[in-house]
């Protein structure tokens, strides 16, 4: 069952305000992590947890760009590469794609000792009824103790 863009705003807006809609909360994470996504990745979405590896904070950024969760993108953006304009870039696109599945092809570094990683991966998704899919290595660098998105490696 799909959600109309008056539910989808509507469940956002509850989002925001803390309130999380039951049946999102205990239906698995879009990250395909095999977990619920309030065992996954909810309490990094809500800042009552962080993630341990760059692999959970490439998950939950894919389940928040599947969410249109544009606030956590831009926190979870290193702060050397995150263009001032983020934000506001983000507001305008978010809508445009609607995010499918999420398949990881590899990890390098980026456990809970270090400092950098990477993330293979490749996200499908639609923009209107035509699919697409992103095949993206992202690197992952901490910052201040915190694991964030840094950029594509080229």
């Amino acid at each position: 069952m799909h959600n109309t863009e008056d539910e989808k705003q509507s469940d956002e807006e509850a989002i925001a305000e803390g309130h999380i809609p039951r049946e999102r909360e205990q239906s698995l994470c879009p990250c395909k992590s095999r977990k619920s996504y309030a065992l996954c990745c909810l309490p990094f979405h809500q800042g009552k947890a962080k993630p341990e590896t760059a692999e959970q904070l490439m998950r939950s950024r894919y389940s928040a760009y599947f969410f249109r969760l544009v606030d956590y993108l831009v926190e979870t953006t290193h702060p050397d590469t995150r263009e001032p304009g983020l934000k506001r870039s983000l507001e305008k696109v978010i809508y445009q794609a609607n995010w499918s599945y999420l398949t990881i092809l590899g990890v390098a570094q980026g456990g809970k000792e270090d400092k950098r990683g990477k993330v293979e991966f490749v996200a499908d998704y639609f923009v209107g009824a035509e699919p697409f899919q992103l095949h993206e290595v992202s690197r992952f660098k901490r910052f201040k103790g915190s694991w964030k998105y840094l950029d594509v490696k080229g």
